[in-house]
């Protein structure tokens, strides 16, 4: 059965996060940030949207320096890094366990 695939938007937010993902450990976010704003383009909306999901999400003191840098670019990234956290903070899902 053909696909009509996924929504340019949704397209976009998938090669941001691709692109913080792959470079989550870098010692040069510089090169990571040039490269996010390629890839969003004009898109600051989404991006902002991605990066702080991404940095409520992943940053520890394993990704702290992309999440710094992340942190200190000029978007709007609060209420998406908070969306981040919750998420984070949410656990993950799982079966119930039996009862026996």
């Amino acid at each position: 059965m053909p696909s009509r695939g996924l929504p340019p938007d949704v397209n976009m937010r998938i090669a941001i996060s691709c692109v913080m993902s792959r470079n989550c450990y870098t010692s040069d976010p510089a090169l990571v940030i040039a490269e996010l704003y390629e890839t969003a383009g004009e898109r600051h909306d989404l991006l902002a949207a991605e990066v702080g999901c991404w940095i409520g999400f992943y940053e520890n003191d394993y990704t702290r320096t992309l999440a710094s840098a992340l942190r200190a670019l000029p978007l709007e990234l609060d209420e998406h890094i908070a969306l981040g956290t919750r998420r984070r903070q949410a656990g993950t899902h799982t079966t119930p366990k039996p009862t026996v």
